[in-house]
């Protein structure tokens, strides 16, 4: 089984992101690691190349600053997505203010070896922990979004959706999920 992550990011330095943990989070899950590059105000680019991480492939890109709120997202989403290896079983989707736990490296695992093979899955569905402000607060209200598919099958009909919060497939059709017990934790706020 192969996995490859993925992930974009721009002026992470700038706006206090911690891309550094992000990709760390769940690079003992990768075989690789695809992260697309803003240019960057801030030395961005140079914080991942610090990173000295062989599994990690930077590809430099550009935003459409033109697209509509959060369209730009998906967009950087989807130019990662498309450079990850062929050979790709599952991709591991992680935003730059997003974690996983350690605690949940197994159960990822597992969940991804159980339904490998299973055409009738397209991705995994993680629950989430919103950090607001600080680590002391978390956001519980029906305004936050409490699961995410963050793990997707490497099928060429699937991409970033909208804000680059979920996927879909085709059309627009929603992805067949499986949740997992495993929390990504967020720290956008």
């Amino acid at each position: 089984m192969k996995v490859t992550g993925f992930s974009f990011v721009k002026n992470a330095l700038l706006y206090e992101y911690p891309v550094v943990e992000s990709i760390k989070s769940i690079l003992p899950l990768c075989d690789e690691f695809v992260i697309a590059v803003g240019k960057s105000e801030d030395g961005t680019l140079q914080l991942i190349e610090q990173m000295k991480e062989e599994k990690i492939k930077i590809v430099e890109t550009v935003w459409n600053e033109e697209l509509k709120k959060g369209l730009v997202l998906s967009e950087e989403t989807n130019k990662a997505f498309k450079h990850i290896s062929e050979d790709t079983d599952w991709a591991f989707y992680i935003q730059a203010d997003e974690v996983l736990h350690e605690d949940y490296l197994e159960v990822v695992h597992k969940n991804m070896l159980a339904y490998k093979d299973n055409d009738l899955v397209d991705g995994l569905l993680f629950n989430y922990m919103h950090f607001y402000g600080s680590f002391d607060y978390i956001g519980t209200s029906s305004n936050w979004y409490s699961n995410e598919i963050r793990v997707v099958k490497n099928k060429k009909n699937i991409y970033s959706y909208r804000d680059a919060q979920g996927f879909r497939k085709g059309a627009g059709e929603k992805l067949r999920v499986v949740p997992i017990d495993a929390f990504v934790y967020h720290y956008g706020w």
